[in-house]
């Protein structure tokens, strides 16, 4: 059963917390991030780049990187940037964007239902960046960016929000990406422990992003645990961050590919090879996006085209073999384009489904690509069905909003 617990999180205070929440350091290109530091003293981007103020560079991840992050780290909550609960603390957290609204709660998890599989994982994590993401655990001793987890739906806890929901926020603020952030501490010890007991009750929640930050947070309890002679699992090291979403509050993206040539192919020699196992229609229409699962678009030549699957291809009773990113890969990607290694072929390349379908078109008109390929998102149920059966997904098979902010609230892992 899963074991989701309060914290006391140290937390940006109320008038400073919209300059200090920063989106994840990758979402920022190099003069976005120059822009950022130098405008705002306040974003949490100076801590995780503390080189900017003193103008000294390190090695990004070396420890001299890490341990100025913690010393910048320290400076925010000595400057009193930051604040510390008094007592462990859930969190409601609710993103609007556009018109879709998550509600879900941050708390924090087990390492060891990561280990014993109460936490189901439907991606394959690479080992040198676990290590690398452990490293910057052992060293700072902070998580500030949660892990995406999903649970199935639970009256009692959607009863609980929904009721919070209408109170007064404790922070409530829009960031520039036109996306609404509110954050309800929840203090009251009833409903602490109601909504723990619920959570105790769940059997099986699932990593909807982050498998990375799971498994590194896994690696340093061991580490740590390994390194004492005795420990009682309580210590701030056997837990990490997570926000905690119902099912009915993600949103599962697709995640596309664009090619850059088409293996010495022409448009209509490719065409061809395609008719094979794929009912090949040209749409007359400036923009499309598959419509259903099993239909693929494809963008070449100035020209759409919807590719459905043909029956008997592919097993509907296998998790994987009937994923359509497996499909296109196994159908399309290697014997037809000649790309076999999704994770290192630089012929292709991979556009979130949250960009739309016209993304994928502008790749090919400017010349960035020769072809691009939409896929339709793959189902929560889906997904589940991969975790469930101890399966892994291919790369890049989904995209999940809502993307949470760093620094909003952090864990503390120091004792």
């Amino acid at each position: 059963m899963a074991k989701v617990i309060p914290f006391r999180a140290i937390r940006p205070q109320h008038d400073k917390v919209h300059l200090v929440a920063s989106r994840s350091v990758d979402g920022y290109n190099t003069s976005e991030l120059r822009d950022k530091l130098a405008g705002n003293p306040y974003s949490f981007l100076h801590v995780i780049n503390p080189d900017f103020e003193d103008g000294v560079k390190t090695k990004p991840g070396s420890r001299e990187r890490l341990q100025k992050v913690k010393k910048h780290f320290k400076k925010f909550v000595r400057e009193k940037i930051f604040l510390r609960d008094e007592s462990p603390c859930y969190y409601l957290y609710r993103q609007i964007k556009e018109n879709d609204e998550f509600i879900g709660i941050i708390a924090c998890t087990s390492i060891d239902d990561y280990m014993n599989g109460v936490i189901r994982v439907h991606e394959q994590t690479l080992t040198q960046r676990e290590e690398k993401l452990k490293d910057y655990l052992d060293v700072c001793e902070f998580n500030a960016e949660p892990v995406l987890f999903s649970y199935p739906n639970d009256k009692v806890i959607d009863a609980i929000s929904e009721e919070i929901s209408h109170t007064r926020p404790d922070y409530d603020f829009s960031t520039t990406d036109k996306v609404r952030h509110t954050v309800w501490i929840i203090d009251s010890r009833k409903t602490v422990k109601q909504i723990a007991e619920r959570f105790s009750g769940i059997p099986h929640i699932y990593i909807a992003d982050g498998h990375h930050r799971s498994a590194s947070s896994a690696l340093l309890g061991r580490l740590r645990r390994s390194s004492r002679k005795s420990y009682t699992g309580e210590e701030a090291f056997n837990y990490y961050l997570g926000v905690f979403f119902p099912e009915n509050h993600l949103k599962i993206y697709d995640y596309n590919r664009i090619v850059k040539d088409l293996n010495g192919l022409s448009v209509e020699q490719l065409i061809g090879h395609l008719k094979t196992n794929f009912i090949v229609s040209k749409i007359d229409e400036p923009d499309f996006r598959p419509r259903r699962k099993h239909e693929l678009s494809m963008y070449v030549g100035n020209t759409w085209y919807s590719l459905q699957v043909k029956e008997g291809i592919y097993n509907p009773d296998d998790p994987i073999g009937s994923l359509d990113a497996d499909i296109l890969t196994k159908y399309i990607l290697s014997p037809i384009l000649d790309i076999h290694d999704l994770k290192t072929d630089k012929r292709i390349g991979f556009v979130p489904g949250v960009k739309g379908s016209i993304a994928l078109k502008r790749q090919v008109d400017e010349g960035k690509a020769a072809v691009s390929f939409g896929l339709y998102p793959v189902t929560m149920e889906h997904l589940k069905w991969i975790a469930d059966t101890n399966n892994i997904m291919p790369p890049k098979s989904t995209w999940v909003e809502p993307k949470m902010r760093s620094g909003l609230l952090i864990y503390s892992l120091e004792e």
